[in-house]
């Protein structure tokens, strides 16, 4: 067991180093007048890996800087643009989607308490509010409204995972062929 622990040791660094490749550069400095991220979060120049910045305060996402290095190939290039793709996707879709429940939610809680004849605030001036079986018919109502806009997301949201982890495969195999491929020598005439 200890032998095993010592080989993963030595092993799994350099293993970690082999993919990671030597040089890099973050992808906001070769991005061109493309539009930036949602967040204003900037990793350090010398980063040498994806950030994952601060949720964003619409969609509740967490978005990612993309590491481009500069031997990047195209295999791995297409890989980058399609998760940059499902990133802005997903955060577009999960902002809109927070953004129908807020308001439909308001406006839920408005008709039910004018139905009851109470106003916006207590008499203690804190906001009014619903009991939780009250708030219980507005969530599986608007669950029932948005099912399928839900089934449609989760469709694309599996299509686009398995390309990006079929795209990853092909990545990590592209990296280890490179590594192992013997290096051809110059030849001086």
């Amino acid at each position: 067991m200890a032998a095993w622990r010592l080989r993963t040791k030595i092993f799994f660094p350099q293993l970690c180093r082999a993919f990671a490749g030597r040089r890099c550069q973050l992808a906001a400095e070769r991005r061109d007048a493309a539009p930036g991220p949602v967040s204003r979060f900037c990793p350090p120049k010398t980063s040498c890996h994806d950030w994952i910045g601060p949720p964003d305060k619409y969609s509740n996402l967490r978005p990612v800087q993309f590491h481009i290095p500069e031997d990047e190939s195209p295999l791995e290039q297409k890989l980058r643009e399609l998760r940059q793709e499902t990133q802005e996707w997903n955060q577009q879709f999960w902002a809109n989607q927070n953004l129908t429940f807020s308001k439909e939610k308001e406006e839920f809680i408005h008709s039910r308490l004018k139905a009851k004849g109470l106003g916006l605030r207590t008499e203690s001036g804190q906001k009014a509010t619903l009991n939780a079986e009250e708030m219980a018919d507005f969530y599986k109502g608007f669950l029932s409204k948005n099912f399928q806009k839900h089934m449609y997301y989760n469709r694309d949201w599996y299509r686009r995972n398995f390309a990006i982890t079929f795209f990853t495969g092909r990545v990590v195999l592209e990296r280890v062929w490179r590594r192992l491929r013997p290096k051809q020598k110059l030849s001086s005439s």
